[in-house]
């Protein structure tokens, strides 16, 4: 049986994030990556993310950056701006929103690899930079593939 955790929410502070179901995110569309079995590293920084803190309701801003290894499928390009801005209205935590980035990607485009990580610029005196990854079941770390070849 699963609980749901409340906040400790000592200060009194009104929490509305926004839930999953009502986020109305925009589909991340995908392409076949024409080269499978051959592994390349793809790179994005998107420096204009947005989405709204649920204690203050102001804005918050990061810098995303995503790098992934394709297996069959690339993600485009317009779909994940799309995607991305589509944050900018949704009322959510730093540590939730990379973790939802995350679980679409992955789900879209089934990579061998991904990391993200959301660089927020600061807030009342603090900087917070998430990261989270995902490595397909049975594909090797890069830290092992790094150690062999040395």
């Amino acid at each position: 049986m699963s609980t749901t955790l409340q906040p400790a929410n000592q200060q009194g502070l009104d929490i509305r994030s926004t839930p999953r179901e009502e986020m109305n995110l925009y589909p991340l569309d995908t392409f076949p990556y024409e080269f499978s079995g051959k592994e390349i590293k793809i790179n994005f920084e998107i420096p204009e993310f947005t989405c709204i803190c649920p204690f203050s309701d102001f804005p918050d801003f990061a810098t995303i950056r995503l790098e992934y290894v394709p297996q069959k499928r690339c993600v485009e390009l317009k779909s994940l701006k799309l995607y991305i801005n589509s944050f900018r209205n949704v009322k959510v935590f730093h540590e939730h929103v990379i973790n939802m980035i995350l679980e679409d990607f992955v789900s879209a485009c089934d990579p061998l690899r991904v990391e993200i990580e959301g660089d927020f610029n600061v807030r009342g005196n603090i900087k917070t930079t998430i990261r989270a990854s995902y490595r397909k079941s049975g594909v090797r770390s890069q830290e092992s593939e790094v150690s062999k070849s040395t």
